[in-house]
């Protein structure tokens, strides 16, 4: 009998601050997020530790009474890694180091060490070491001794690991060894793109664990990996997919997320192409989670720097089956009602009113809407086909629901 495997989690413990640009309600989110992306990392949080300033320490971050604070907590819980919410100058790294002893990770080197841990071909790999070598040139004075003494965990995987003695000037020449590999590649998919045809292609795009790569499985019929972690999906897959008799491409693309830092997004660029190069974009939305709406901001944020912000979109909320609102009871006359108290019909009236046809509410697991789903995107892949080939009018009726 084969015994069962014990998953051992890497102690962590979260920093954050409220400032003059962060409320306490949106730092609980960040933190929210942060644990979770902790989680996927490989990590267990054991503790939170939020400190109320005017702005962010330049040198340590936090003030020095609650680094003696965490410094208390790290050693007698024995943490293995203390994990900040916002991107840490190399200066502040080192500072909080000399202090913990202890491995420091930020947002963006989490960020970095799950795209590590989640590429699977030699493409995204080439993408994910790239981004980290980037990140962590200016960081190479204080951090290479810190890697002698940590090894492996959250944010210790890729080119630190194995190269502790590479000097600036080593890791200058794999930085252009890696965008030369890369350039050759992103001409290579170039080329791959270009012999698609002139089929009409469909971008799935959203926030991370929103469900695109499960919806890709409905529509598509096939078994892209999806799973229950964030950046589930790396790697583009492209999908040739028929509704009715009408034949388009269908991409699932690399999961948004807020603070994305921007060594992914540049070495992402032939990833991100996909969705530039798409003639509609299927915009999905987990509604089911409590900030679904600055999720939708985030999205729209990053598509506006990859220049695809003008793109014909139709926008659909997902996980129907797992919304939920909070209620007020009839005798409650002190608690106002927000947002948080909507049900899913008074969402519809709000601003997804003026979206109209443009918006769809679907539960890709299980299969709730998923016909007006179909009819919608087979309505909008024709208008563009009929735009593109006029002669094939007759081949495709208005509706997929006329076969």
């Amino acid at each position: 009998m084969l015994e069962k495997k014990v998953v051992e989690y890497e102690r962590a413990v979260l920093i954050g601050v409220i400032s003059s640009t962060q409320t306490e309600q949106k730092v609980k989110e960040y933190l929210d997020e942060l644990e979770f992306l902790t989680y996927t990392a490989g990590g267990e949080v054991y503790k939170r530790f939020v400190q109320k300033i005017d702005k962010p320490n330049p040198k340590t971050y936090i003030g020095s009474g609650k680094m003696d604070e965490v410094a208390q907590y790290v050693e007698e819980h024995k943490i293995g890694s203390v994990i900040f919410d916002d991107e840490l100058t190399p200066g502040q790294q080192r500072n909080i180091e000399r202090h913990l002893k202890c491995k420091i990770v930020d947002r963006t080197t989490l960020i970095l060490d799950i795209f590590a841990q989640r590429a699977q071909t030699s493409y995204s790999r080439t993408q994910v070491e790239l981004a980290q070598y980037e990140y962590l040139l200016p960081r190479l004075t204080g951090l290479w001794t810190h890697l002698e003494r940590q090894k492996g965990g959250i944010g210790m995987r890729g080119p630190g690991e194995t190269e502790i003695e590479t000097d600036r000037r080593i890791v200058r020449d794999r930085i252009t060894l890696l965008k030369k590999k890369l350039s050759k590649i992103d001409r290579q998919m170039e080329t791959q793109r270009g012999n698609r045809g002139a089929l009409v292609r469909v971008a799935l795009v959203g926030y991370t664990n929103v469900g695109k790569s499960t919806l890709m499985n409905v529509v598509s019929k096939s078994d892209v990996f999806a799973e229950d972690k964030l950046f589930a999906t790396l790697d583009t897959t492209v999908r040739k997919v028929v509704l009715g008799n009408l034949p388009f491409l269908l991409s699932d693309t690399v999961g948004f997320i807020r603070k994305l830092p921007t060594q992914l997004v540049e070495s992402f660029k032939s990833t991100l192409d996909e969705v530039r190069e798409a003639d509609l974009l299927l915009h999905i939305v987990d509604i089911s989670h409590p900030n679904f709406e600055d999720h939708i901001a985030s999205v729209h944020k990053i598509l506006e720097e990859i220049k695809a912000d003008d793109k014909k979109t139709i926008i659909v909320f997902n996980k129907i089956d797992q919304f939920t609102h909070e209620t007020i009871d009839d005798d409650d006359l002190v608690t106002e009602k927000t947002k948080i108290h909507f049900t899913l019909e008074e969402w519809k009236k709000t601003w997804m009113q003026k979206v109209g046809d443009r918006a769809l509410f679907i539960s890709a697991l299980n299969n709730e809407n998923l016909d007006t789903f179909r009819k919608r995107v087979y309505d909008e892949v024709r208008d563009i086909h009929v735009t593109r080939f006029p002669y094939n009018n007759f081949l495709y009726p208005e509706h997929l629901d006329e076969y």
